[in-house]
């Protein structure tokens, strides 16, 4: 098992009943029950964004693990995602190329402030097909035709995988198209953390990603804040120089010791056999949701830990499958009109998975919902995402928003994944498809 220098530190720090004239200001003593565990940079605590102590070795223990170079965020995988970004503006000036990325169309929020912030270009990836825009799969041909016949090569191509259907994109064939045409490869890896220890492993950097990011927070027992940046031993050489710099540029100067914690003592729990437990679990699931098909339930191919049921054709809305859940004290992790998801881990019990089936065995069928989800829809751009985001701006009811230019990000966390961009103009399809969501207003350019 690894050992977790940051914990042992704070924890011998905590025993030591030092007088505490230091930040933080509650000097250790209990309003919640944690704080003698909650201490800032000073001597022997190392610092994030200067790490040469108790911080560096947990992140190489991290390193380790994952098989690629690994640097800690306390701020999730959004930090994590504009690091990502700012570090291909980097190559781009170093190669002298322009600041063009080529994205999949479901992008978390993120990635839209993230090009505020750094300003560069966007081409938008479709999918042949889809039935939800959570979902935008590519596969490496159409990638392959669609960089063929752009006269410019994007620097970057970014992706999202897992999405939040669970859906994985076949990240080995798609890194090899990008590196043939000379652009590398960013995956928004925030839901998939525990990739890294499938037999074979299914994490990007280990399948050709240059970069990508994990929150550990969403599938391993780690604090809500946790997350990695990855950097591959293949990518360029600078992105391990300016990694530091690049979660710094985005970061609080007080990252929290509480979440450090956290992710230092899941490397220990990550090395005493992880991934056995984890293929048992798997084993779990995958029975679970052999017993929910054959009572009628449709669930969508999904990553291994994601539960995600098609609710329509079992006479539902997800929406109300929800709130059937709910009513046995069954929270899932999101829903919408057309479908549930739910994120399990190893940390769910058998019990506790039981109590699943029975409760979704304990909804009678009925006759399927026909009415289908708006399409995909494509927004006319006529603002970059940028200037959209630092214009003035006001909210107004999505029915009076026909014919505006969308501001911000018209969407709730979760799912986080706008429906419009930030600089497109919003026309009827798009509106019916913001009410479809839910989406009582939007906020647009003055």
């Amino acid at each position: 098992m690894m050992n977790t220098p940051i914990c042992d530190f704070v924890r011998s720090y905590a025993k030591s009943e030092a007088l505490r004239f230091h930040m933080p200001g509650h000097k250790g003593k209990a309003l919640l029950g944690m704080e003698h565990l909650d201490i800032t940079e000073f001597d022997g605590a190392d610092s994030l964004y200067e790490a040469d102590g108790i911080i560096w070795e947990s992140q190489l223990n991290a390193s380790k693990l994952f098989g690629a170079r690994t640097f800690y965020s306390t701020e999730g995988s959004s930090q994590c995602i504009r690091a990502m970004l700012y570090l291909i503006l980097l190559h781009a000036k170093k190669t002298g190329r322009r600041p063009l990325i080529a994205a999949a169309r479901n992008v978390h929020k993120t990635f839209l402030t993230a090009a505020a912030l750094l300003d560069f270009e966007i081409i938008w990836l479709y999918p042949s097909q889809t039935d939800s825009y959570l979902s935008c799969m590519l596969d490496a041909e159409s990638l392959d035709k669609s960089l063929s016949h752009l006269e410019e090569k994007p620097v970057a191509i970014y992706l999202t995988s897992p999405d939040y259907l669970g859906g994985i994109a076949p990240i080995k064939e798609i890194s090899d198209v990008c590196h043939r045409h000379e652009s590398l490869l960013l995956v928004d890896n925030a839901h998939g953390a525990y990739l890294r220890f499938l037999n074979p492993s299914l994490f990007p950097t280990d399948l050709g990603a240059d970069l990508c990011c994990s929150s550990a927070h969403k599938t391993l027992p780690v604090l809500t804040g946790g997350a990695y940046l990855h950097i591959s031993e293949a990518a360029p050489s600078e992105f391990i120089h300016q990694a530091v710099n690049a979660l710094m540029l985005f970061g609080s100067t007080s990252p929290s010791y509480l979440i450090l914690q956290s992710l230092d003592a899941a490397n220990a729990y990550l090395s005493d056999h992880y991934a056995q437990r984890l293929r048992a679990f798997i084993a779990r699931v995958e029975q679970l949701k052999a017993v929910l098909t054959k009572r009628g339930y449709l669930l969508r191919q999904s990553e291994p830990l994601k539960l995600t049921i098609s609710a329509k054709p079992y006479g539902y809305y997800g929406d109300e499958l929800a709130e059937l859940l709910m009513e046995k004290s069954i929270v899932c992790e999101f829903h919408d009109p057309d479908f549930i998801v739910m994120m399990l881990t190893p940390e769910n019990t058998q019990d506790e998975l039981a109590k699943l089936e029975q409760a979704l065995l304990a909804i009678p069928p009925r006759s399927p919902i026909t009415e289908s989800p708006p399409a995909f829809h494509r927004c006319r751009p006529v603002m970059s995402v940028r200037e959209a985001a630092f214009s003035a701006c006001e909210t107004v009811p999505v029915i009076e928003s026909i014919g505006r230019i969308l501001a911000q990000p018209s969407i709730g966390c979760p799912p986080a994944v706008p429906i419009v961009i930030c600089g497109e103009r919003i026309d009827d399809d798009a509106a019916a498809c913001l009410a479809y969501y839910g989406r009582e207003s939007c906020t647009v350019v003055l």
